[in-house]
């Protein structure tokens, strides 16, 4: 069985590979050509378009389709030994199907692993600097989630209205800080400009008015520039759809929990996005389960009729995920069960798969 092993695993691994760099090259040809008169109006010179956006795509790229490079790879390998009756050999050599699995799910456990660690820590610095270029050299609408008057509690007592936030630059306009205590406000901080020190790590205010409200009177204090500390960061202030996938998971965690704190609206879909992340590598264990039962029995059809089959799980798969995702980003379905449901229910339909085929 070693050499069976070896033997297995060696097939899977080169056609995955053989897959991945096919279907890359399929997206680059395409989104280029799509995107090419974008990319010669706004003036990008084939080196950054290539070093810029292409090379920082191709990781994401391989996270997104290795799960898919993984099941043709097992559809194909397992078909192919059926065709040639290995397998019908090997059960009669007394070696069961479930012994079989071990090869693969090595495989696909090494392939997990990949994909976990790219998407944790590679794959959200290569994103920040394409939608760098994007945002530069691509017409695309802004996905930005507060648009107008944005509402921040920095702690239990400190209220922070902002009017506009500029995300780019960094930058609030018309700031009004609140702070309350015994539910009476006794201090206000008023300012027509901060901006984000990212050196010093802190805020300063421009061209500002600190009221604080006693028993009897009010006392005003004018400032041109002054220095303060706030318990949030510039993306607190600027969230857009893709913060989640610029992150490491450390980052998206702390991200998370500082939204929370501040009160943020919208909590729901960047939690939906987490944990989808999280649960995406898992898709790689259950395609190889489904692959290999789908493909261990001779068909009608050869090859055909596996990837036939494959583009058909394929894609119920895909969709079951993202038909889930706009009911947890709703909060109609909490959203660490929208990420795992698809993948508990196609797990369990390998196992019954798996159990139901020839042994």
């Amino acid at each position: 069985m070693k050499f069976i092993d070896a033997y297995i695993f060696k097939r899977l691994a080169v056609i995955t590979s053989l897959v991945l760099a096919l279907l890359i090259f399929i997206f680059v040809i395409i989104d280029f050509s799509e995107n090419s008169d974008s990319f010669t109006d706004r003036g990008a010179t084939m080196q950054q378009i290539w070093n810029d956006y292409y090379l920082h795509y191709i990781p994401e790229m391989i996270r997104l389709v290795t799960p898919v490079a993984v099941f043709i790879a097992c559809l194909l390998v397992t078909g192919q030994m059926a065709e040639r009756l290995e397998i019908i050999a090997l059960k009669a050599a007394g070696i069961s199907l479930y012994r079989l699995t071990v090869p693969y799910l090595f495989f696909a456990f090494i392939c997990f692993t990949v994909v976990a660690v790219l998407d944790g820590f590679v794959v959200p610095k290569s994103t920040t600097q394409r939608i760098e270029f994007e945002r530069e050299y691509l017409m695309k609408r802004t996905d930005r989630i507060d648009r107008n008057v944005v509402y921040r509690q920095e702690s239990d007592s400190t209220l922070i209205v902002i009017n506009y936030f500029d995300g780019r630059e960094m930058v609030g306009y018309r700031v009004m800080m609140y702070q309350i205590n015994e539910n009476r406000i006794n201090r206000t901080v008023e300012a027509s400009r901060m901006n984000w020190d990212s050196e010093a790590g802190h805020w300063t205010l421009h061209s500002g008015e600190e009221r604080v409200f006693k028993n009897n009177s009010i006392e005003s204090i004018r400032f041109e520039e002054r220095d303060t500390t706030f318990n949030l960061l510039p993306r607190d202030f600027a969230r857009t759809t893709s913060d989640v996938y610029q992150l490491t998971y450390p980052e998206v965690a702390e991200y998370i929990s500082s939204l929370q704190r501040s009160g943020a609206e919208g909590i729901a879909m960047p939690r939906v996005q987490f944990y989808t992340r999280l649960a995406y590598p898992f898709s790689i264990l259950v395609i190889t389960i489904i692959g290999l039962s789908v493909a261990s029995e001779r068909r009608k059809g050869g090859k055909g009729m596996y990837l036939g089959i494959g583009l058909v799980i394929t894609v119920l798969y895909l969709g079951f995920m993202k038909l889930l995702e706009p009911f947890g980003y709703t909060g109609s379905i909490d959203p660490l069960t929208t990420a795992a449901l698809p993948h508990l229910f196609f797990a369990a339909i390998g196992l019954f798969l798996l159990i139901r085929a020839r042994k």
